[in-house]
C-alpha cells in the first residue's frame, strides 16, 4: 500500500473517526483505525463495537491495500505536520510498519493486520428516508441537552425519534429526558419515514451526527430497524446500534392545564439568572422566581455566601407566584430560545413548568420546579 493525500483532508477525515475510538481499550485493535486505500481513494474505519465510523477521502494511490494503526496516535501526527506538504502513506508488508512522511518528518507506526479489524453487522434496515443536515442539526442541537448520564435509567440516555402527529399533521419527532427536565422539537415527517419504529439513539451517537452535521451540508440519508441506524452524509457513513430499551410515556409530563402566563425578553432574563446564580450553592444551583403583576424578581440566599435579587419587567397579569428552578436548566433552555421571547406557562410551586420561544411552536421545554 502505497499513497499520497493533503494534509487537510486526511487530518479531517481523522479527526472525525479518531473520536469514535474510546481512550482506554482492553482490545488493542479497538485502539485502531482501519486504513484501506482503493483507487485514488483512501477509506477509514473506526469502532468501539457498538458505532463505526466510515470516512472516505480522495487521494493519490499507488498500490491498493490495507492495515491498521493506533487512531489517537496517527491523528496526532498528522494534525502536528508542517502544512503545505502532502503526506505519504506506505505499508511495509514484512516489517509490519506504517510509514508516515511529510516533507523532512517521517513516522513509523506499529500496525495490526486487517483482517483481525472488527466490522460492525448491520441487519435489514427497513426504513428510509433523507433530511437535510439542517434539520437534522436542529433535531440534535434542541435536545440533546437533556439527554439524561444516569447509567441505571440507560433508556434515557439518548434521543427518542419517532413519527408522531401535531396538529393533524404527521410529524418527526425528538424528544430528550433526565426526568429533571424535558426537550421536544419536531419537524414536518419526511417522506418514506412513515411507520418508522420509535428509537432511541445513544448519546455517544448523538454527538458524533453533531459533528457530523456542523461539517456537512446538503442532505443526509437516514436508514433504520428497531435496532439500528445508518446514516450517510456526504463521505460520511456512520452505524450504530440504538438503545433497547423502552421510552417512557413523556406526553404524560408535558403539562396542559397551566393557566398562568409570563412573557420575558430571553437574552435580559438569562443574564440576570447568570448574574444571581452566582451566588447560588453548587449543589442545588437553586434561583426564586417571584412574579407579580408586570414584574418578576430572580433572588437567590445562599447562608454560606451571601444574597442576590434581580428585577426584570415582565408580561404577567395573573396572581402572585413563588416558584424555585436549576438555574444550569433555566439556561441551557434559555440557550434554545431564538426569536428573543421566552414564554413561561406555569400552574403553581410544586407543577412543572412549561417554556416555549413565542414564535417557534415547534419545539417545547418542560422543567420540574425545585424547593428554595
Amino acid at each position: 500500500m502505497r499513497l499520497s493525500i493533503d494534509k487537510p483532508s486526511l487530518a479531517k477525515a481523522l479527526a472525525h473517526v479518531a473520536s469514535v475510538v474510546e481512550r482506554r481499550n482492553t482490545i488493542p485493535i479497538l485502539s485502531n483505525v482501519l486504513i484501506a486505500a482503493g483507487k485514488n481513494e483512501l477509506k477509514l474505519t473506526a469502532t468501539d463495537l457498538d458505532m463505526e465510523l466510515v470516512e472516505t477521502v480522495p487521494c493519490k494511490s499507488k498500490g491498493e491495500g490495507a492495515t491498521t494503526v493506533p487512531a489517537h496516535m496517527l491523528y496526532d501526527i498528522v494534525r502536528k505536520l508542517p502544512e503545505g506538504n502532502d503526506i505519504e502513506l506506505v505499508r511495509d508488508g514484512e516489517q509490519g510498519r506504517l510509514t508516515i512522511t511529510s516533507g523532512p518528518a517521517q513516522f513509523s507506526l506499529q500496525t495490526l493486520p486487517s483482517d483481525d479489524f472488527p466490522a460492525l453487522a448491520v441487519d435489514d434496515l427497513g426504513h428510509s428516508f433523507t433530511m437535510s443536515t439542517a434539520d437534522l442539526k436542529r433535531l440534535i442541537e434542541k435536545t440533546r441537552f437533556a439527554i439524561s448520564t444516569e447509567e441505571t435509567r440507560y433508556y434515557l440516555n439518548g434521543i427518542y425519534v419517532h413519527a408522531a402527529e401535531s396538529g393533524g399533521k404527521p410529524t418527526l419527532r425528538a424528544v430528550a429526558t433526565d426526568g429533571h427536565r424535558l426537550a421536544q422539537v419536531e419537524l414536518p415527517l419526511p417522506a418514506g419515514a412513515q411507520g418508522m419504529p420509535g428509537v432511541i439513539v445513544p448519546r455517544k451517537t448523538v454527538l458524533e451526527l453533531a459533528k457530523l452535521v456542523e461539517d456537512t451540508d446538503g442532505e443526509v440519508r437516514i436508514e433504520l430497524s428497531p435496532s439500528k441506524i445508518r446514516v450517510t452524509a456526504a463521505r460520511v457513513v456512520l452505524n450504530s446500534k440504538l438503545i433497547d430499551g423502552t421510552f417512557p410515556d413523556y406526553e404524560r409530563v408535558i403539562p396542559q392545564g397551566n393557566d398562568k402566563r409570563m412573557e420575558v425578553d430571553n437574552t435580559a432574563f438569562a443574564q440576570a439568572v447568570d448574574r444571581v446564580s452566582t451566588l447560588s450553592s453548587d449543589k442545588g444551583r437553586a434561583v426564586k422566581l417571584s412574579l407579580d403583576s408586570g414584574k418578576l424578581t430572580l433572588s437567590v440566599n445562599n447562608p454560606d455566601s451571601g444574597s442576590a435579587t434581580e428585577e426584570l419587567a415582565v408580561d404577567y397579569s395573573y396572581d402572585p407566584l413563588e416558584i424555585g428552578f436549576n438555574a444550569r436548566y433555566l439556561l441551557d433552555i434559555a440557550g434554545q430560545l431564538e426569536s428573543g421571547m421566552a414564554e413561561f406557562q406555569l400552574a403553581d410551586p410544586g407543577s412543572p413548568t412549561m417554556v416555549r420561544d413565542v414564535k417557534d411552536a415547534s419545539a417545547l421545554y418542560v422543567l420540574m420546579p425545585m424547593r428554595v
